[in-house]
């Protein structure tokens, strides 16, 4: 089995460990033999340097004894800069991004459309040809929110055989047509794809998969729900499917909503499908490290409720 040393030569990074308290700037001028004050900068504004796996820019960044700083042997060319993809987290193993709604996660087989994969591969390889990203999860087109990707591939297999072990918790937020009946509660079916690929739900064993999602309004007005849903299964459409089977679909949701005549304009009232990844809890797998992250509620799903 590899270990963690092993992770860290194979994507060409350099580690020192803290042995007292100090800041960044002064250790990595102590610990690199012969590094200047400026290179050692240089190191911090290329994001080459990453404590306890996260990048640190900060260069009065104060360190503890026992912390382990990576120094990237390959610098990075460029940062990444994209209006539909935005890097939350990143160390020699993870990426975390928050994906804009109007991006796939991954090119769907037969198309050649921007995706979210693609641009962090470019990303990647700017700072080393052996790096390629790997989807750990999906997001649906019209969903915003919090994506998880590997830098390696058994990385991504780690999550694929222990994902209810590593991710502790994954929220969404939703604007929902009407305003729901009920404070909180759970939906439970079975979910099968029918020949026109469009996901259908039923109480009963359909030959699909089981699916479990749990939900708490936290507002309601103006004809809409603001509702918050953590997934206890993580199916294609879930929680797009369970909205419908409450008769509340989600707000913009053409597949899974009502349909103009039913709502009037109201179907696609913000613009967009009120949906939205706003909470990702795991466990690193590498260090065993808790990780979470959060994003605000989109702004489009606040108006509609003001």
């Amino acid at each position: 089995m590899s270990t963690y040393s092993d992770y860290k030569a194979a994507n060409h990074y350099t580690s020192y460990t803290v042995k007292e308290s100090t800041e960044l700037l002064p250790f990595l001028m102590t610990a690199i033999a012969g590094v200047s004050r400026t290179k050692a900068k240089e190191f911090l504004s290329q994001r080459m340097v990453y404590v306890n796996n996260e990048i640190v820019t900060q260069f009065n960044y104060p360190l503890k004894k026992g912390q382990v700083v990576q120094v990237a042997k390959n610098r990075h060319k460029h940062s990444m800069t994209n209006k539909m993809v935005r890097i939350v987290y990143e160390d020699a193993f993870l990426l975390v991004v928050e994906k804009k709604e109007g991006i796939v996660t991954n090119v769907q087989p037969g198309k050649r459309q921007e995706n979210v994969k693609a641009i962090l591969d470019e990303y990647v390889k700017r700072q080393s040809r052996s790096f390629a990203v790997h989807t750990i999860h999906r997001l649906d087109k019209g969903t915003s929110g919090l994506l998880l990707f590997a830098k390696r591939r058994d990385i991504q297999q780690m999550f694929t055989d222990n994902w209810k072990d590593l991710v502790t918790d994954r929220r969404y937020v939703a604007v929902v047509q009407g305003e729901m009946e009920k404070d909180n509660g759970t939906v439970s079916s079975w979910l099968m794809d029918n020949k026109m690929f469009i996901t259908y739900s039923t109480p009963y064993d359909n030959g699909g998969k089981f699916a479990v999602t749990h939900y708490c309004t936290l507002k309601r007005k103006n004809g809409f729900s603001l509702v918050e849903l953590k997934l206890e299964t993580g199916r294609k459409n879930q929680i797009r499917v369970h909205m419908q089977d409450l008769k509340h679909p989600v707000v913009g949701d053409f597949k899974y909503g009502s349909t103009a005549q039913a709502y009037g304009d109201r179907h696609d009232a913000a613009g967009r499908m009120c949906l939205h990844a706003y909470l990702l809890v795991f466990r690193h797998p590498i260090t065993g490290e808790i990780l979470k992250f959060e994003t605000p509620f989109p702004s489009a799903f606040t108006r509609l409720l003001a």
